[in-house]
């Protein structure tokens, strides 16, 4: 027995200095499969092997592919691919005595992905929306306007809407790009977007997008102003309290500006939002009072600063002509005006590609929007697309873009220029850059950590967000923003209050804690699961 001790630690060591990073929710049957080693030892000449979950049968095995760089204090890193694997069923994979965490190939995997990230918003709701896990909430927005220097003590409404993030500040630029993207999901395929899991008769999407769309209504001004903001700084300086127990809900100024920036994206979304209830609701009275708002906005342009300044500093967009070009498409395929196309096609054309996606980076909607008319204008996606794929292919696990403020939004936008690639061109030549983007934000990372909330087996927990620390819940449909660089979260001195059970694969360019107290790597927003919506949704196989 004392000769056995020696040699059981000897293994367990070993495979402990072994780990496999995998999707761990899966595989379409028809997509390309693949995972990452770390390890400490060199492990060039073995073998990986795919086994069935339950009966451990060996389905394929075959040699790593060793890659010839390092990750932080790993040394040996490796590829694994089965992709010729599409039997449906449920696996996990070994190397050496250490396996991943079981995940499927099957069809209706994201079906329940889709459905946890639209569980976010009902959270985020504010106002008399019926929100769920918290009251009714900030019943007085507004109490007075803020514009620039000069408070007008007025009243103004509006309530209602979503809360941006972990805390309970509201923007236009946010909410009518989150409107906007829920709308545009459904537009892109009505097939995959038009579940109704709660049964009332009306896509939850639109039902969510509703939510959007009638605070953007009230946050139009009679004058050429807009309700930019709602709340100020100290929204995060008083501490963590439900909405409803906000001490400064009679105390929540609205800052009012404008800009060709949101004046774009702001009209885009009505514009959109007055074709799917004229079409889908046959609620003219409705899509014409959204259509009304977006031509009353976009009228305003040419007076508008080309960006708003306005507000305490957040959601401050560099450049404008590809929200307004977005803007003047949508308002074209509304009221067939040929004016609103040509004016679309200039903005597109002069914004260009931008090797980018955010909440402030969205030419890429307005090419699609275009392309579909001219397709010179995929010309742009392909630009963009073909530099992400440069990137991916520079780093250990495949991103596109290297680790910043809101990684994973960034990450599912590259999959989101693939699918509206694909969807003008018929071209799926950068399918597999857009499934690794997707794999990397479901456990195929350093951590081995999928950053949506109750997907997958090992997955973020403890979301900078208060309601679900408060109520001591998990956050439905809570998406962690993902990996930052060390060196801007250190600028921010962030206080957590949890020891790092991911210490060991930390690098200065990938760093990430599931702690409640990041709200750089782990606070969810409701722009990027706006993003993830629409790329998990063309996953989906609903009909």
């Amino acid at each position: 027995m004392r000769l056995l001790i020696p040699f059981l630690i000897f293994t367990n060591f070993a495979a402990a200095q072994i780990f496999i990073r995998v999707n761990q929710l899966g595989f379409l049957p028809e997509d390309n499969k693949s995972a990452v080693v770390i390890s400490n030892i060199d492990i060039s000449n073995k073998d990986f092997k795919l086994r069935e979950n339950g009966n451990g049968k060996i389905i394929l095995k075959n040699s790593l592919m060793k890659i010839d760089t390092t990750y932080g204090t790993f040394n040996h890193i490796y590829r694994i691919d089965f992709s010729e694997i599409q039997k449906t069923g449920t696996y996990y994979l070994e190397v050496e005595g250490s396996r991943s965490h079981n995940f499927s190939i099957a069809y209706n995997l994201y079906h329940k992905v889709v459905d946890e990230l639209m569980k976010f918003y009902p959270v985020q709701r504010c106002g008399y929306t019926d929100p769920k896990f918290h009251d009714i909430c900030h019943k007085a927005d507004s109490h007075k306007l803020i514009n620039g220097d000069k408070v007008i003590e007025k009243q103004v409404d509006v309530t209602g809407g979503w809360h941006d993030a972990g805390d309970y500040a509201k923007f236009i630029n946010t909410i009518s790009f989150t409107t906007y993207m829920l709308l545009f999901s459904y537009e892109f395929d009505p097939q995959k977007f038009s579940f109704d899991n709660d049964r009332n008769g009306t896509p939850d999407i639109l039902e969510e997008a509703k939510i959007g769309l009638d605070w953007l209504l009230r946050a139009q001004l009679d004058n050429e102003m807009f309700v930019v903001q709602v709340q100020d700084q100290r929204d995060q300086e008083v501490g963590w309290r439900l909405p409803e127990n906000d001490p400064l809900a009679f105390d929540r100024p609205a800052f009012i500006g404008t800009g060709k920036n949101l004046i774009g994206i702001y009209s885009a979304a009505l514009a959109l939002g007055s074709r799917i209830w004229r079409s889908r609701f046959n609620y003219p009275e409705f899509a014409d009072q959204c259509l009304a708002a977006a031509e009353k906005a976009f009228a305003k342009r040419k007076f508008a600063p080309d960006v708003n300044k306005s507000g305490t500093g957040f959601y401050l967009d560099s450049e404008y002509k590809g929200k307004l070009a977005l803007g003047a498409v949508e308002l074209f395929e509304s009221t067939k005006k040929s004016e609103y196309y040509k004016e679309a096609r200039e903005l597109a054309s002069e914004a260009g590609a931008e090797n980018w996606w955010s909440w402030g980076n969205i030419n890429v909607l307005s090419h699609y929007k275009l392309a579909k008319y001219d397709l010179a204008y995929a010309n742009f996606i392909e630009e963009n697309l073909t530099s992400f794929y440069e990137r991916a292919n520079k780093n250990v696990f495949n991103n596109g873009v290297s680790p910043t403020w809101g990684t994973n939004n960034t990450l599912m936008g590259i999959s989101l220029h693939h699918i509206l690639y694909e969807r003008v061109t018929r071209s799926n030549k950068f399918s597999s850059l857009a499934v690794l983007q997707r794999d990397f934000v479901l456990g195929r990372n350093p951590w081995g950590v999928s950053f949506i909330s109750r997907i997958g087996t090992e997955f973020s927990r403890n979301l900078h967000h208060q309601i679900a620390y408060l109520k001591k819940i998990i956050l439905p449909g809570g998406f962690a923003a993902g990996p930052a660089p060390k060196a801007l979260l250190n600028d921010y001195k962030i206080d957590y209050e949890t020891y790092d059970p991911y210490a060991r694969f930390q690098t200065e360019e990938y760093y990430y804690r599931d702690d409640r107290n990041d709200y750089i790597a782990n606070e969810p927003t409701i722009t990027a699961n706006a993003t993830a919506i629409f790329v998990m949704g063309y996953y989906s196989n609903r009909k």
